[in-house]
C-alpha cells in the first residue's frame, strides 16, 4: 500500500484511513477536514465507549462491540460496515460519534489481525474492551494492563473469558 486508503467518511468530514504507521501499512489514521491527521489510541476510543456505557449500559455497549468484533476479519467488508451502522443507530443523538468510534474499533481489529506473526489478533482488543466495560471501568487500566505481558499470558486471559 503506497497511499492512504480511506475506508470511512464521517458526517463531520473526518476520514478514517489505513496508512503507514511505525510497524506496517495498516495503521488507522483519522484525518480531519483541515488535513491534519492522528492515529487514535486505545485511551481515545475507550473513553468514548465508557461514556456510552454510562448512558446506555455497559453490557449493551459491550454486546455492540462484540457484534463488530464478530465480523472483523482481514478486510473491511460491506457486512461489517452494515453491522457498525446498525449498532450505532441505537445511540440516538450520539449515533454519528458511535458510528465513527465503532468503525475505528473495526479497523483497529483488522490491523491487529494483519500484524505479522500475530498470535492474538483482534482478541487483544476484545480483552481491553472487556476489562473496560465489564471489569475495571477504568480507561487507563484497560488500555495498559496488558503491557509487559507475554502473548501466552494474554491468550490465557482471553481463553478464561471465553474468547
Amino acid at each position: 500500500m503506497s497511499e492512504p486508503r480511506t475506508i470511512y467518511t464521517a458526517t463531520d468530514g473526518t476520514h478514517l484511513e489505513f496508512d503507514m504507521g511505525n510497524f506496517d501499512e495498516w495503521c488507522v489514521w483519522e484525518r480531519r477536514s483541515d488535513g491534519s491527521k492522528f492515529a487514535p489510541r486505545d485511551v481515545d476510543y475507550f473513553r468514548k465507549l465508557l461514556n456510552y456505557g454510562e448512558t446506555f449500559g455497559h453490557t449493551k455497549v459491550y454486546s455492540d462491540f462484540v457484534a463488530v468484533y464478530d465480523v472483523a476479519g482481514r478486510e473491511v467488508t460491506n457486512e461489517a460496515q452494515k453491522v457498525v451502522k446498525a449498532r450505532a443507530c441505537e445511540y440516538q443523538t450520539l449515533k454519528e460519534d458511535a458510528e465513527k468510534t465503532f468503525m475505528i474499533l473495526l479497523m483497529s481489529m483488522i490491523a491487529e489481525n494483519r500484524k505479522r506473526n500475530t498470535r492474538l489478533g483482534k482478541r487483544i482488543k476484545r480483552l481491553g474492551v472487556h476489562d473496560l466495560l465489564l471489569v475495571s471501568r477504568n480507561v487507563m487500566h484497560a488500555a495498559n494492563f496488558m503491557r509487559g505481558m507475554k502473548w501466552h499470558e494474554i491468550d490465557c486471559l482471553c481463553r478464561e473469558y471465553g474468547f
